[in-house]
């Protein structure tokens, strides 16, 4: 499995793989404590971005494990809004993806549209079989981005969250 991700592209947004020199402009990106409210948590510092970041981009003790993370930009503006990531299981052929977009670019269709890139980039990939996420029952917004990006909710539950799935072992 591969330790880094390649980069792709949607309409308006570049998918980035993440490098540690991207912890300063998400600190800013990520800084409203709002978009902790389904995860919880707080905020993070760059340095505490920077630390998380090179873990990420070291990539999983697990060889059968894949860490794959990027940023996102929106192309006409150059800059930096959101991520999307995913836990690529090689052995189940199953990646869990997640996507963050910051509160001052919600509501555009970002998160939509790359979380809707992410699957669609994943699916092309041999390891990947099935997509799953994993929503608050009170974050509809998320469950709107999930049902964009064709992953449809199961009946079974993590840590009080909805399993979404998309592929092969879809309900």
């Amino acid at each position: 499995m591969t330790a880094a991700p390649e980069s792709f592209a949607t309409a308006r947004l570049d998918a980035l793989p993440l490098r540690v020199a991207y912890a300063d402009e998400m600190a800013a990106v990520l800084g409203d404590p709002a978009l902790h409210t389904y995860t919880g948590g707080a905020p993070e510092t760059a340095d505490e971005l920077r630390a998380r970041y090179e873990r990420q981009t070291a990539g999983s003790p697990d060889p059968g494990v894949g860490w794959w993370n990027w940023v996102l930009r929106v192309r006409d503006e150059g800059r930096l809004v959101g991520y999307v990531q995913a836990t690529v299981h090689a052995r189940d052929a199953e990646a869990e993806i997640a996507w963050v977009v910051g509160a001052p670019w919600q509501g555009r269709g970002y998160a939509k549209e790359a979380a809707a890139g992410l699957v669609a980039h994943l699916s092309g990939l041999p390891v990947v079989e099935t997509v799953v996420a994993h929503i608050h029952p009170d974050h509809a917004a998320s469950a709107a981005v999930a049902a964009a990006a064709g992953l449809v909710p199961t009946h079974e539950w993590c840590e009080g969250e909805r399993r979404w799935r998309w592929g092969s072992g879809r309900d």
